[in-house]
């Protein structure tokens, strides 16, 4: 899986090789180059439904196991000592995983805890950002996690079209080949930026935070990129820009370095969020798993459920599903964790950096 910095982007000019040439599409399904079906099982997913589908792969695969080798397994399945000893060593799996689980919510939770001066600092450091995007945008920040990227993208926008105002009504037909390449360059880049900032504020549009939708949204917009791209420009026509544009494109700069942090808060805060409940979720499944697991010790043999259906014993059955249930803490567990590294792994570096081929 090919990893990202803070979101590279499509539109022509935001991508980069080594002769220049744009190559890098907006989207991260485009950018990552995978398969649609598992980026989506891996971000996108209901993190419920990946847990249920996981429970259900293990239950299926056990009566295919069952069925594959009955009546050996059958006949091993229905002694009384293999369910002691599997149910028995869930029992313990559970009580272990859900210590575990606390744990982690307590790791979450420090992060909150602490003395009024770090208090006071977090609040001094969250009002100075606040200020700085009020100043970007000409308005007090929003308070919502969607609209506060938005207002961001939206001044990125603005900034980017004067920009290219501004170049081209300073230009001039005597100018030469280097003002022409100058603008060429400024149209490639206010493209990029405007497209993809509009494609992405649509996606934030009625995204609701705690649903993945603002940190998934958020992953399309390829600020690094284009912060490289506004350096390679500057670099290229520094003889050619006038002051005015020079102030502009510092202007257009800021405007999509501030995303950058903005949007590792609003990640960062997902995490939390996403742990808690995580934490919460394997704490409630942990009490049925527990009940199916000692219910099996207690009352299930040989003989409490002859009989075969479709060629799988009964006990097989009841045994494969009371596997599963006992495993779905574990299910939920590798539910999350899998969406909480993927997000990690794309998301590593801030700023112009690109940890991919």
């Amino acid at each position: 899986m090919s990893e990202t910095t803070g979101a590279e982007s499509t539109a022509a000019g935001d991508g980069d090789t080594t002769d220049g040439s744009a190559t890098t599409a907006d989207t991260m399904r485009a950018r990552a180059g995978e398969n649609r079906v598992k980026l989506w099982l891996l971000l996108r997913a209901n993190r419920l439904l990946v847990a249920g589908v996981l429970t259900l792969v293990v239950f299926v695969a056990f009566l295919a196991v069952a069925a594959a080798f009955s009546p050996a397994l059958a006949e091993k399945v229905g002694s009384s000592d293999p369910i002691e000893t599997l149910f028995a060593s869930m029992i313990t799996a559970i009580v272990t995983g859900a210590t575990l689980v606390v744990t982690i919510g307590q790791l979450v939770l420090t992060q909150e805890n602490g003395p009024l001066g770090d208090q006071q600092e977090r609040m001094d450091d969250t009002l100075a950002v606040r200020d700085s995007v009020a100043d970007l945008t000409g308005s007090p920040a929003p308070t919502d996690p969607d609209a506060f990227l938005e207002a961001i993208l939206q001044a990125a926008s603005d900034r980017a079209l004067d920009l290219r105002e501004a170049v081209h009504d300073s230009g001039d037909s005597d100018d030469g080949p280097d003002r022409a390449a100058l603008e060429a360059d400024i149209d490639e880049l206010v493209a990029g930026v405007v497209e993809n900032a509009d494609g992405v504020r649509g996606q934030l549009d009625g995204a609701e935070f705690g649903s993945f939708d603002v940190v998934f949204a958020a992953l399309d917009f390829n600020y690094g990129r284009k912060i490289g791209r506004i350096e390679r420009v500057v670099d290229n026509h520094g003889d050619t820009l006038t002051d005015e544009e020079r102030d502009l494109i510092g202007e257009l700069k800021e405007s999509l370095s501030l995303f950058g942090p903005a949007r590792e808060h609003v990640k960062t805060l997902y995490f939390q969020w996403a742990l808690i409940d995580l934490s919460r979720l394997i704490l409630y499944a942990a009490v049925p798993a527990l009940v199916v697991a000692g219910a099996m010790l207690a009352v299930v043999d040989g003989g409490t459920f002859p009989g075969r259906t479709l060629g799988v014993d009964h006990l097989s059955l009841v045994v494969g599903g009371a596997f599963a249930v006992t495993l779905l803490p574990f299910s939920l567990f590798i539910s999350y964790v899998l969406r909480v590294l993927t997000l990690a792994k794309r998301t590593l570096a801030i700023g112009p950096l690109v940890l991919r081929d």
